[in-house]
């Protein structure tokens, strides 16, 4: 057994013990927390077009937090996930927040998906200092100016965009490089990572094409494409329009490349996009589900099925080991300015993996992995 995975083991061992051997104390209901029980509250897709996000993260975290209470819980409380669904939709998202925050009394909010959910739910977290945390989602907005209630565990869509454009211009040599995006804070906050990766380049976007947030509608921007021939495509949605984008694309003869983002749900888009999904790239936050070659990955792929692990799952897996580790940290008597506190101050092996916060510095990652899709499966995208 090497080290990596003797410092993850000895983690699992040590949340073991945090529920064994040390008592839970009473602390307000109203908080999140009663004598037996702490409540996380996670509002995302789980229906409509981008439902495998949430399914996805969702099944993740699930995974741990059930191992977690099979051992005890967390200083003898179970973690009682709610999870409710906002379809993503950021109207629906404040709903599902205020019912989370008002009528489930959720101590900490956990694993929401997306930008324009995250941009609607924040200020309800903030208004009734409830710790916000591990959004799916790289938006600058979650990460700068620091939200004192946000944490971001994922790398941000500076971080991917950076990676891809450095492919594109460094490694490719190419210029030509436009961007396709939803037309939300989600693609808006996407296309400033481009803009800004290029612009170290002395480039900019040559096409900056949209479709509408929860549509297919992606006809006005091909058409975009076919007009400016652009050599290379950077696109930032989900993966349902993605899969229509490709196979449009294709069929109109374009030969330009598509990449994106992590947020895009790669096995989605793959079962999607089928046969046209094939070369498009994709940057990853968190290594390929399937290596095994970090200690997080081997004991994740112990605790989760082989049909449930995929990039989303792994995410969400992530998720809640560093929630539970940060909530063990809290000690016995849990507050969320406690929880706070501890997450402004926490650096951790995450099984090879190593994760770090601080008073200024909110995002706990910052590691991206390019990859693509080759034969229906996605690799690491080997380098030129």
């Amino acid at each position: 057994m090497d080290s990596r995975r003797r410092a993850l083991l000895g983690l699992m061992l040590a949340l073991g013990a945090g529920g064994s051997v040390a008592a839970a104390v009473p602390v307000q209901d109203d908080d999140g927390v009663a004598p037996h029980e702490l409540r996380i509250g996670m509002a995302n897709a789980l229906t409509g077009p981008a439902a495998g996000l949430g399914l996805q993260l969702r099944a993740g975290a699930n995974a741990y937090l059930s191992k977690v209470n099979a051992l005890g819980g967390v200083h003898g409380r179970r973690l009682k996930l709610i999870s409710v669904d906002d379809g993503y939709d950021p109207t629906q998202s404040v709903l599902a927040t205020k019912a989370l925050i008002g009528q489930h009394k959720a101590f900490v909010l956990f694993g929401y998906v997306g930008t324009p959910t995250s941009a609607a739910a924040v200020p309800l977290a903030q208004a009734s200092g409830v710790p916000y945390l591990f959004p799916f989602s790289g938006a600058q907005s979650l990460r700068n100016p620091v939200v004192p209630v946000v944490f971001n565990l994922r790398a941000s869509y500076y971080d991917e965009a950076e990676a891809l454009v450095a492919h594109l211009n460094g490694e490719l040599g190419l210029n030509n490089i436009g961007v396709f995006i939803q037309d939300d804070e989600y693609g808006e906050a996407g296309k400033a990572g481009v803009v800004r990766a290029l612009a170290k380049r002395n480039l900019k976007p040559s096409v900056v094409a949209r479709y509408e947030r929860n549509t297919l509608k992606v006809e006005a921007g091909l058409n975009q494409l076919i007009k400016q021939a652009p050599e290379a495509v950077v696109f930032f949605g989900t993966y349902r329009p993605l899969a229509q984008l490709v196979k449009k694309a294709r069929a109109a003869g374009l030969k330009t490349r598509f990449l994106t983002v992590s947020f895009i749900g790669t096995s989605e888009f793959i079962k999607h996009a089928g046969a046209m999904a094939e070369g498009v790239v994709i940057s990853q936050v968190f290594p390929s589900p399937d290596s095994g070659s970090e200690a997080l990955i081997q004991q994740y792929q112990a605790d989760v099925a082989p049909g449930a692990r995929n990039y989303g799952s792994l995410e969400g897996y992530a998720d809640a080991v560093v929630l539970v580790e940060a909530l063990r940290r809290c000690g016995p008597q849990p507050s969320r300015a406690r929880l706070l506190k501890v997450m402004e101050e926490l650096t951790l092996d995450l099984g090879g993996l190593p994760v770090a916060f601080s008073a200024h510095q909110h995002q706990g990652m910052d590691r991206v992995y390019l990859s693509w899709v080759r034969d229906g499966k996605v690799v690491p995208l080997p380098k030129k």
